[in-house]
């Protein structure tokens, strides 16, 4: 089996033998000097990508599974593709401890197998957590990145939080309580994909009906993902921040961008991705498609005709100027006052006190609305009035 070992730099007390090395599990598909590199998302393995290995390279079978007949030499024009479990998920190894996660951590371990794999460039393509990895990969190795493909992505922190609503408040309960690979599938059709694409008529079913039978046989085959390993994640989630000097870095690197999203999707929000494909002006498109979470599969000829376009027009040099959709974005009143701020406090080495106003309230008040949703949610559900039963008079 394919497998990248990564060292750790640095082992602290708190760190097992086990979890000094990390393995990291791979595939490479398809030959080629075009060279790809797919960085899945929370709770997802190296296979969510078939659809766009599919569609990149023409073939769904690894290349360890080649026969000697079928290898193509790397003098043609073909794209080979990368696609790898994150740690904490699949094959990769599984540390214990919440530290050993953070985006920069992962991004770390995709140079490391770029390192492994002997690929000095190579095109980036991140999916959710995998996007927010590949942003700070950008960041690490700007010079190792060809171009950036970021689908369905958020800036980490508070913009991980969902629309607070019914369904999604109902979503995460249910992805909470999920035990087995039945309730595990049943709420991720609800998380991936919007509504009216699982109750399309697929024959004499529903999309919902045949997915549903399709993830239950996927999850009971990779297994649910242990404990240890979701927290990680999700705490790298949390814990993400691209800082301007980042963005400064990407968008000064020389290759182009491509923000791809899902217009409905309940999990990452499109306003987020639109705000990180503005920052990253003017070397960033927006690309928003009719689907949910999952667009590389909802919309599979869309995303997969959109990661092509990117790579072609890298290939080519193409200019930001003539690659990008976005115009340069005409600050409100509040926007120029905090650059205004931002700017006079920077220059004092000092923070001003209306700048964190404005800057954190909005941030306080989101994360308190929504604690107090979700505490809404469990206590009327705790408390709520059952109404007593009338029960008729005894036979005896």
């Amino acid at each position: 089996m394919p497998f990248c070992e990564v060292v750790k730099e640095d082992v602290g007390p708190e760190t097992t033998l086990n979890n000094a090395a990390v393995k990291i599990f791979y595939r490479t598909y398809g030959h080629g000097p075009v060279k790809a590199l797919l960085i899945i998302g929370l709770a997802g393995t190296h296979e969510s990508w078939g659809p766009q290995i599919k569609g990149l390279t023409g073939k769904d079978k690894p290349n360890e599974d080649d026969d000697d007949d079928e290898i193509v030499s790397d003098d043609d024009s073909g794209i080979e593709v990368c696609a790898f479990d994150n740690r904490g998920m699949g094959r990769s190894s599984v540390p214990t401890h919440k530290s050993e996660y953070t985006t920069t951590i992962m991004a770390k371990d995709a140079i490391s197998l770029l390192d492994h794999l002997g690929w000095k460039r190579a095109h980036i393509v991140g999916h959710s957590m995998g996007a927010m990895i590949a942003c700070k990969l950008a960041a690490l190795v700007p010079e190792r990145v060809l171009s950036l493909a970021l689908l369905n992505v958020t800036g980490g922190g508070f913009e991980c939080f969902p629309k607070f609503d019914r369904q999604t408040i109902s979503i995460a309960i249910r992805f909470y309580k999920a035990k087995t690979p039945q309730q595990r599938a049943a709420v991720d059709l609800d998380t991936h994909y919007s509504k009216d694409y699982l109750e399309e008529s697929v024959g004499t079913s529903t999309r919902r009906e045949i997915l549903y039978e399709q993830y239950v046989k996927g999850i009971s085959e990779t297994g649910m993902q242990s404990k240890y390993g979701f927290d990680g994640q999700l705490n790298a989630c949390w814990l993400h921040k691209i800082t301007k000097p980042e963005i400064e870095l990407i968008r000064s690197a020389g290759f182009l961008v491509s923000v791809i999203h899902g217009r409905h999707d309940v999990i990452a929000q499109i306003c987020y991705a639109r705000r990180l494909a503005q920052r990253l002006y003017p070397v960033a498109k927006m690309v928003d498609l009719h689907g949910g979470h999952l667009v590389s599969h909802e919309r599979t000829e869309e995303v997969n005709k959109s990661l092509l376009e990117l790579i072609k027009a890298a290939e080519m040099k193409k200019k930001p100027t003539d690659w990008t959709n976005l115009t340069m974005e005409n600050p409100g009143y509040f926007k120029r006052r905090l650059t205004l701020i931002r700017s006079s406090s920077e220059s004092k080495n000092a923070v001003s006190p209306g700048y964190f106003i404005l800057e954190k309230f909005n941030r306080c008040l989101l994360f308190l609305f929504g604690l107090l949703v979700l505490a809404f949610e469990y206590a009327r559900k705790a408390f709520r009035i059952v109404k007593p039963v009338k029960v008729g008079p005894s036979l005896t």
